[in-house]
């Protein structure tokens, strides 16, 4: 499987996550095609020429004004000035919050974000309705520690107003050394009444996190929780697998919930353990034919006849929506929870030939009904809520349920 291609599935940036987060963005970094440069401006002239090139006859007109106009003549010296902030202009045109110019300072630093054991808060962001909100912390996390949920709005970063900033700028202010805090000022919703915004210290740490682990709880059902989808995870999962089988379990649950993704083929990995049989378990469509794709089990399943509940919650995204979202399409299992974030494109990383990079939507993946999942998330096939109180006595219903729902089987 071509991993330059569809399988880019984060919905975020991970503030201070290391290499076992998202090796597929580091693999992207390496391996992708060169594109000729950080941006290539189309005279007027030669617009008016191809009908398929936009006319940027209005940026020149802007540019040479600024040249001979503009008080400080000096502020356009650099041509990176004009480059990358005509790449920036031109990418968040497309309203998409999952695409981004990397200039090559963000680039590196992008890199370092997921290509080492870096320190921060441990939790996902992106944006939404243009403003700066948390999908998942990960678990154990100092952000979870400290009282972040997913779907909080972060406000400001120490005092600073979020409002206008990238994905990047934000991840930059907050990510910091172990040891030190950030005060973020966050907005949370609840039952369609907005509170008073709350003011969350938290102290940067190291994030490790396992991607797998499993327990066996009572009535010999089996709990596995799969923190992430990254180049280990399979590998560890049917590691949990034989371990699973030895114990001869009567059901087993799959705790998706706080997991934003990662690999589409890593999804697709744990699926061929779960689903009977070689099935389409997703699907990806895009403009080019390369990234027009079926994904099937490999008919390799040793979970595929117990009785099964998967877990997802608002954290839930991407490739834990595909999971959840083929399991509930085969009618393989049931869901569980809240429903998921909703997160149904894919992302491919470009190397551009000054050390900048872009990130672009180059698909859609659809479950194996068809459904897109896009900005509408998977509803639960029994809904059940997470309240404040449950999160601060460390109960779970959802969880509860699922252990009643395979008991009784």
């Amino acid at each position: 499987m071509n991993k330059r291609l569809t399988i880019y599935l984060l919905i975020a940036f991970v503030i201070g996550f290391g290499t076992a987060t998202n090796p597929a963005v580091h693999n992207f970094l390496t391996e992708n095609n060169v594109i000729s440069s950080a941006v290539t401006l189309i005279p007027a002239d030669a617009a008016k020429n191809n009908e398929s090139l936009v006319d940027l006859s209005s940026f020149w007109e802007t540019y040479n004004k600024i040249q001979l106009e503009y008080v400080d003549n000096s502020a356009l010296e650099e041509q990176s000035d004009v480059s990358y902030g005509a790449a920036k202009g031109l990418v968040k045109a497309l309203n998409d919050p999952y695409s981004s110019f990397l200039d090559p300072e963000e680039t590196t630093q992008f890199r370092e974000s997921l290509d080492g054991e870096l320190e921060g808060i441990g939790a996902e962001i992106t944006i939404k309705e243009g403003k700066l909100m948390v999908i998942t912390p990960l678990k154990e996390s100092p952000a979870e520690n400290a009282g972040i949920m997913p779907g909080d709005y972060i406000y400001k970063i120490d005092g600073e107003v979020s409002d206008g900033m990238s994905i990047h700028e934000a991840v930059g202010k907050i990510k910091g050394p172990k040891g030190t805090n950030v005060v973020l000022t966050i907005f949370r919703e609840s039952e369609d009444v907005v509170i008073e915004p709350l003011e969350i210290e938290v102290t940067r740490d190291k994030i490790v996190i396992e991607s797998v682990t499993s327990e066996m709880l009572e009535n010999d059902i089996v709990f596995v929780s799969i923190n992430q989808f990254s180049d280990d995870t399979t590998r560890e999962f049917k590691k949990a697998v034989r371990e699973i089988m030895v114990k001869k379990p009567k059901g087993v649950i799959i705790d998706l919930r706080f997991n934003g993704g990662g690999y589409l083929d890593t999804a697709v990995g744990i699926l061929s353990e779960i689903i009977p049989g070689k099935q389409k378990i997703v699907s990806t469509k895009g403009r080019k034919n390369d990234n027009n794709k079926i994904f099937y089990s490999d008919g390799s399943a040793r979970l595929d006849k117990l009785p099964m509940v998967v877990l997802i919650n608002k954290g839930s995204a991407s490739a834990s929506e595909i999971v959840a979202g083929a399991v509930q399409d085969l009618q393989r299992g049931i869901i569980i929870g809240e429903q998921s974030f909703g997160k149904g494109s894919v992302q491919e990383v470009f190397n551009l030939a000054d050390s900048s990079s872009l990130i672009i939507t180059v698909a859609k993946w659809y479950t194996p009904l068809e459904f897109s999942v896009d900005k509408v998330g998977i509803t639960p096939d029994r809904v059940i809520p997470m309240t404040a109180d449950d999160y601060e006595n460390d109960l779970d219903p959802q969880l509860k349920e699922a252990v009643n729902y395979l008991s009784t089987l």
